[in-house]
């Protein structure tokens, strides 16, 4: 029997949240699944989108959340990685604070009326606009990071991450993050890039999330004929580098590029291209997740995430 299907807005920090419930006649785990936290990744959007419709005709154990589009500020100005009201990324503010700004009473509410209560998590993520990206999956340690750590093997992308807290730890403040801080297994999971609907990274989120399913007991195993999971390389850490300064970044380095410790990955140059601010180099042998695709950065701007093995 196809679950029941409930489709309405929910109000968060006072903009109304497209939700997609769904029901399942026998009892079963309750899934939350999130897409959107920023405004500007639309390939995981699509995906949720899709998704749902197809879960809509099928038998499911227990129940599904899913939001198509959560930051809606964001989405709605074409504002990539931060809420235009306070210019803060949604993803480094959860679980959120009732008395703060925007995008800080959005993380509280998402957090408290969506992640809360929930037996696991799934926060679907892409490059955003300027991010060209390698497929990954990431989770942090805690009480329930071996069921997370399942979560994201079974997601079906070439590359893990645990994140482990203390000041090696790449980014804080996230859904996963808060998620696993309350004992709920969590993954956030990349893939797509630079803004765009590439119907591979579609797929890729939406074999994703059947994983997901079929993992958690919620629905019977991917379709017959679907492309088996690979086997992902875990990596231990995730290393972060930003510009010293601001100028023209050129990266000589793709995602998905196994890179040496020492090599170059790229430069940081004055706009009128006379001299090379700043040289950047692997601090370690790993693979470069995400290069920021424009040539426009600032001081203390992101220019490219490394996994380490």
């Amino acid at each position: 029997m196809p679950p029941k299907v409930l489709r309405r807005t929910l109000g968060l920090a006072g903009h109304d949240i497209p939700v997609v419930e769904l029901i399942g006649a026998g009892s079963g785990p309750r899934l939350t699944v999130l897409a959107g936290v920023h405004g500007c990744e639309y390939a995981p959007m699509a995906a949720v989108r899709r998704w749902t419709r197809a879960l809509a005709e099928r038998e499911l154990r227990g129940s599904v959340r899913a939001v198509p589009v959560l930051n809606l500020p964001a989405f709605r100005a074409r504002t990539p990685f931060v809420v235009p009201d306070d210019g803060k990324n949604l993803n480094r503010c959860f679980p959120g604070d009732p008395a703060g700004t925007v995008a800080d009473r959005l993380a509280y509410a998402a957090f408290t009326q969506l992640i809360a209560g929930s037996d696991a998590l799934v926060d679907v993520h892409a490059g955003d606009m300027v991010e060209a990206l390698e497929p990954f999956a990431l989770y942090d340690a805690g009480a329930s990071e071996g069921k997370a750590r399942e979560l994201a093997a079974a997601y079906g992308l070439g590359y893990v991450i645990r994140q482990e807290p203390g000041p090696g730890r790449a980014v804080g403040g996230t859904t996963s993050t808060a998620a696993a801080g309350i004992g709920i297994p969590a993954i956030i999971a990349e893939a797509g890039g630079c803004g765009l609907i590439e119907p591979t990274a579609v797929d890729a989120h939406v074999r994703g999330l059947d994983r997901v399913l079929a993992l958690l007991g919620m629905a019977d195993d991917v379709a017959a004929g679907e492309e088996p999971a690979v086997t992902p390389t875990h990596l231990r850490r995730f290393h972060w580098l930003r510009s010293s300064s601001e100028g023209w970044w050129e990266p000589v380095v793709r995602p998905g590029e196994p890179v040496a410790e020492g090599q170059l990955l790229g430069a940081v140059s004055s706009l009128d291209g006379a001299e090379v601010w700043q040289t950047v180099s692997a601090p370690s042998s790993g693979v470069p997740l995400f290069v920021t695709s424009s040539p426009a950065v600032a001081a203390d701007g992101l220019l490219l995430g490394l996994g380490v093995e």
